[in-house]
């Protein structure tokens, strides 16, 4: 049974919400949820490990992924292949989706979907060559929004089953 709460019951609750929000799986929205209503944190605490919890991998990929692509671009078949799939992605990033980039990495990591988040945020940069210089204050942003938003459901989820119970 997949029960992310139980994978760091035996950490304190802090880290334990810190490290749920590193999984790129849970990231901090799960992470937000179960630090307030699992582990009963504060929601100002709760938000503060989730985002850092979530800012930590992101540094990581956004500082490692270009060793790893030029690594990868010199196996002989994998290389021939992701060099193709990079470049048609950029070329599609050029023109108007070149203007708005900045604000559309805020929102896609700031928006609590699947499939979207700090760990894709930080692939979409890398893709779109955005130095880490400028990636990084964005995706912070869009993680910033995201426990925002999040901790608004859960707290406003939490009203509505106290209301009705």
């Amino acid at each position: 049974m997949f029960n992310s709460a139980l994978w760091f019951s035996n950490f304190p609750p802090e880290w334990a919400v810190f490290f749920l929000s590193m999984i790129p799986i849970t990231e901090l929205r799960a992470a937000v949820p179960i630090g307030i209503t699992v582990y009963d944190l504060p929601v100002w605490k709760t938000w503060v490990f989730a985002v850092m919890g979530n800012l930590a991998p992101t540094i990581v990929l956004l500082l490692v992924m270009p060793y790893v692509h030029d690594w990868v671009i010199k196996q002989k078949f994998l290389g021939g292949i992701l060099q193709k799939k990079l470049q048609d992605a950029e070329n599609k990033f050029s023109g108007n989706y070149a203007k708005y980039g900045a604000i559309a990495l805020v929102v896609f990591v700031g928006i609590p979907l699947p499939l979207t988040g700090a760990w894709t945020g930080s692939l979409a940069a890398f893709i779109f060559r955005i130095p880490f210089k400028k990636a990084f204050p964005l995706i912070f942003l869009g993680i910033c929004m995201s426990a925002t938003l999040v901790t608004l459901i859960t707290q406003f989820g939490k009203g509505a089953i106290g209301w009705f119970l």
